[in-house]
């Protein structure tokens, strides 16, 4: 596919998925634009390619989000919605503050970002939204309560701005599972994975940031014209893979 002549917005481009969707859209010729706190990772990527631009600034912040979108030259084709933190929680006594601050950077950002551009008429018509939030949306680890209740509720925003932009834009969220960024983040060492890291997966194997990109890259193709209001679960089908003791390695240690 090609996107030449159209113009995608990743919000945290710098690093891990974020920066293998930026480069997914850059490598299709498209031009991007990311937002990011992380300067140096930027910098660094932007020297890489033509047509990338960066804006410095903490999307958490009301006042970075007015200035990105009066900074921008060109209309906008496609919002990718990926940054995100998480601030653990009610085990390690995730504050009030902590707490309000995820949000503010994982679910409120992108609604008012996706706002701005529909204010200030920057979303071209038939405009791809693209909301990265995770499979902790559906399941959870403990201590987790920061992250998961924001990926869940950006799962919710999906579809309520999908039938907000109706005829205007699709809006879609893709939820990844195991995804090893590694080769996205610069002076990042290789992990070590065991073979039952990967047999627990259905599919073999630890999952890796194209596998995101590339349903991203579809999403924002006119060939997904029909599809809108979806979450999509990537996730090597662990979340359907039923472990007891002796399978794959696992065993049970009372």
């Amino acid at each position: 596919m090609t996107f030449k002549n159209k113009h995608a917005v990743v919000t945290g481009g710098a690093n891990g998925i974020g920066r293998c969707i930026a480069e997914a859209f850059l490598n299709n010729q498209a031009k991007v634009t990311i937002i990011d706190i992380d300067g140096t990772a930027a910098g660094l990527l932007q020297n890489r390619y033509e047509n990338l631009s960066f804006f410095y600034g903490d999307i958490a912040e009301k006042s970075v989000l007015d200035c990105f979108v009066r900074s921008l030259e060109i209309d906008v084709d496609f919002l990718v919605n990926n940054a995100c933190v998480s601030r653990k929680g009610i085990l390690s006594d995730c504050s009030y503050e902590d707490f309000e601050y995820v949000h503010r950077v994982g679910v409120i950002a992108p609604y008012y970002l996706t706002s701005l551009f529909v204010k200030n008429n920057l979303l071209l018509q038939n405009a791809s939204i693209i909301n990265i939030a995770s499979t902790r949306a559906f399941q959870s680890q403990p201590d987790t309560e920061s992250y998961s209740a924001v990926k869940g509720g950006l799962v919710s925003l999906t579809h309520a701005l999908a039938a907000s932009l109706a005829g205007w834009a699709r809006v879609n969220s893709v939820s990844p599972g195991w995804i090893e960024t590694f080769r996205y983040r610069e002076n990042s060492e290789t992990p070590g994975h065991c073979k039952e890291d990967m047999l627990q997966h259905p599919v073999g194997r630890i999952g890796m940031p194209e596998d995101i990109a590339e349903l991203v890259m579809y999403l924002c193709d006119e060939k997904s014209g029909f599809i809108t209001g979806q979450n999509f679960m990537v996730d090597g089908g662990i979340s359907r893979q039923m472990i007891y003791h002796g399978d794959y390695g696992w065993k049970l240690d009372l």
